[in-house]
């Protein structure tokens, strides 16, 4: 199993796809990375060389990925709560950030309902 930016990448999936895994890279980085490392996209992980997986260790340190990326996003969320934001009060809450509606719908949001004694219509 392939290692690179600390994640095991799955073996029988193609490169192109199994870049996929790691946090911060999605389909078109991937393609990114790879031509930046010269290989090619078709070939699965588990018939890389080593020489191709040290390439691909070289060509994703030029992004954030992975604990780094997770870090700077969480920083960024920490940010708002501190300020007092709305967007951050939002989070703070669990409630939907961007404007949508919470008399209706949200549940993946608002969590599992909640019944309420005496509530009705």
């Amino acid at each position: 199993m392939a290692r690179i930016a600390g994640v095991d990448i799955p073996r029988e999936k193609r490169i192109e796809v199994a870049l996929t895994y790691i946090y911060g890279i999605g389909p078109t980085r991937a393609r990114t990375i790879l031509s930046k490392a010269g290989v090619n996209p078709d070939i699965r992980v588990k018939d890389l060389e080593d020489g191709d997986v040290q390439k691909l260790r070289g060509a994703t340190e030029a992004f954030t990925i992975e604990g780094d990326l997770r870090r700077q996003e969480g920083m960024a969320l920490k940010r708002l709560q501190d300020i007092g934001c709305v967007r951050g009060r939002r989070h703070r809450m669990s409630l939907p950030v961007r404007g949508q509606r919470t008399r209706t719908n949200a549940r993946t949001r608002r969590g599992a309902r909640k019944t309420v004694a005496g509530k009705k219509k």
